[in-house]
């Protein structure tokens, strides 16, 4: 299954859209921007919310919950601060490659999902139907990560 951002970082207050194929609709994202770190709410088209998403605060490198109700099923955080790599914790998955361009969500050997730009967005080529939520929560999370550290670098 593919699914496409059509934007190539969002900002927090953003609410869009995640495509499939055929150019549908699949899922919302809205954004907080009144709260303490970033929070971000993955809707399906009736508005349900499927996944939470939240910064963790109290880490020094960026570290994100993701969450499908009440119950947390993933931890996704930065490994070190020159390495592109983020790990997936409950899930045991690793984030591997050029963030900007294309990186790999990996289980083992097992490629979760591939992402890569495509003109102003992202396609996310996802493996198994089953992983869709977690793989596009990790796509979030690492655009976040991105998208804070373009903003800290054009503010020096």
């Amino acid at each position: 299954m593919n699914l496409y951002l059509k934007q190539k970082h969002f900002s927090w207050d953003d609410k869009f859209y995640v495509y499939d194929a055929n150019d549908n609709k699949m899922y919302y994202v809205e954004g907080e921007i009144q709260s303490w770190g970033k929070k971000l709410h993955l809707y399906d088209l009736f508005g349900n919310e499927k996944i939470f998403i939240s910064q963790k605060m109290t880490s020094v490198l960026p570290r994100y919950t993701i969450n499908m109700g009440s119950h947390t099923v993933a931890e996704v955080e930065r490994q070190f601060l020159f390495k592109n790599e983020y790990k997936v914790t409950e899930l045991d998955w690793r984030v591997r490659g050029n963030f900007e361009d294309e990186y790999t969500i990996e289980n083992g050997r097992r490629v979760i999902a591939t992402v890569s730009k495509q003109g102003e967005g992202q396609e996310i080529r996802i493996s198994f139907d089953s992983d869709e939520l977690m793989a596009l929560s990790i796509v979030l999370v690492i655009d976040a990560c991105i998208e804070a550290k373009t903003t800290v670098w054009n503010h020096i």
